[in-house]
């Protein structure tokens, strides 16, 4: 065979497979050239793109930029769908976006159930509006921290929360809500506890590593009083949990601590001076109160005794 045959069968073999090709993947030569273009789809279709590229164009600091993304990412592949199955027939367009319909509508309806309104109970409205709101707690994160291991509980005038080397520190840590309570050593007058405020922040801080202490201070409601009261071993256990609430509690602690000091160096603080130093921000949050409450048990039972004490903290303050 010469060269000439050779060249006119390699030829007529590769017409054949260019052949069988175009026979397996037929595409209209007008197609291939775009010198005529299909027309133009239904509105339909048009209107699902527009809910794709706005979707992808919301900008990511509006508040609610994932719910939107996800509605419109919603309400287009539905009018895919329905271009799909009445414009177009295309059964493979319609499967797919129908799957991306499903997952977009899930992811939806959980970011719709995340952003519900929490309900937190009136009597609470306060503690978290004044104390956790202003460090943004959420209100869900807030919800679980009262709603579980705790109770409001009540006590009437006169009524005792905790009695001086009888009532232990280890069973709660509580915030009062309603009402006033009064701090007292020995029947001398320390200190008020004020709506908003921890009973008994001290004794939880200086404690923490110690157990089985007593209380060293009376504690006895000026009024009718309700305060919310935590299991203290069940509260250490969630807030190991929850690292952010952990840090809240410590702040809010120390800020408390502080203000107390504040109130031991003026026992006659009046309640609108008391809740102006509650605004002030922590400047001792290690500082224990019940030290300074204990290094009374070493002085004098009288009334110099006592101012010694309390022109004692008046000067550790001055200088913090």
């Amino acid at each position: 065979m010469n060269h000439t045959d050779a060249s006119s069968l390699n030829e007529l073999t590769t017409r054949d497979l260019t052949s069988e090709l175009e026979n397996l993947l037929p595409v209209p030569s007008n197609e291939t050239t775009c010198e005529n273009w299909r027309e133009i789809h239904h509105l339909v279709f048009h209107v699902a793109n527009i809910c794709f590229i706005v979707a992808l164009v919301i900008p990511t600091t509006l508040t609610l930029h994932m719910i939107f993304l996800r509605g419109l990412l919603t309400i287009g592949c539905a009018l895919f769908i329905v271009w799909a199955t009445l414009y177009r027939c295309a059964l493979d367009i319609m499967i797919w976006n129908s799957a991306f319909l499903i997952v977009n509508l899930l992811h939806f309806l959980y970011l719709l159930y995340k952003k519900r309104p929490i309900k937190i109970e009136k009597e609470l409205t306060g503690v978290y509006r004044r104390m956790f709101e202003p460090l943004r707690v959420p209100p869900e994160l807030f919800k679980r921290l009262t709603g579980q291991f705790c109770n409001i509980q009540t006590l009437k005038k006169g009524q005792t929360y905790a009695a001086e080397d009888k009532t232990s520190v280890d069973d709660r840590l509580s915030i009062l809500l309603k009402g006033k309570m009064k701090v007292s050593y020995r029947g001398h007058f320390l200190h008020n506890i004020y709506p908003c405020a921890f009973i008994d922040s001290p004794e939880f801080r200086s404690t923490q590593m110690n157990r089985g202490e007593k209380f060293q201070v009376t504690i006895v409601a000026d009024d009718t009083c309700r305060f919310l009261c935590w299991s203290r071993e069940r509260l250490t256990f969630f807030l190991e949990s929850e690292p952010f609430l952990y840090e809240i509690f410590r702040y809010l602690i120390g800020k408390d601590i502080t203000n107390k000091l504040y109130s031991l160096n003026d026992p006659t603080l009046n309640d609108k001076n008391a809740k102006r130093l509650e605004r002030k921000p922590s400047l001792c949050s290690q500082i224990s109160v019940m030290q300074m409450r204990n290094s009374m048990a070493s002085s004098s039972d009288s009334e110099d005794g006592l101012q010694h004490f309390l022109r004692g903290t008046s000067t550790a303050s001055s200088i913090l």
